[in-house]
């Protein structure tokens, strides 16, 4: 820094970031939307029996099978993408932090972001 604010590298890597947040929220919330409306036209005036518990569908409990339903336009497949979409937006921010400080070659930076990124993934793949 030269002491007159962010350097034009670290003003173009923050617009950079937040567009990458910006668009990965509104991706989500418009894949959720369409699920959510998809979902409701198909099952809306289905009664709901609230004494029996029933679980998601084993199909939407992997990303293959969200994957799937998704693609085959089913509301709640569309929406279990739309949180994954949302799950993975500050990932592919963290990810970007990451090659960016590197290109910088900002080995401590570049560590500490390594190191959150290996935390983020170790937090959503173990069970």
């Amino acid at each position: 820094m030269n002491g007159k604010g962010p350097m034009p590298a670290d003003h173009e890597m923050d617009r950079t970031i937040g567009n990458i947040l910006r668009a990965g929220v509104m991706t989500a919330a418009g894949i959720v939307l369409a699920g959510g409306l998809i979902y409701l036209f198909r099952h809306g005036l289905t009664p709901v029996h609230y004494a029996l518990f029933q679980r998601v569908p084993m199909d939407l409990c992997t990303v293959g099978g969200i994957l799937g339903s998704a693609f085959s336009f089913h509301g709640r497949g569309l929406i279990q993408l739309g949180l994954l979409v949302l799950i993975a937006t500050p990932v592919a921010r963290v990810l970007f932090s990451m090659v960016a400080f590197a290109r910088q070659r900002d080995v401590m930076y570049t560590l500490v972001t390594a190191t959150v990124l290996i935390v983020l993934a170790h937090s959503l793949l173990s069970q």
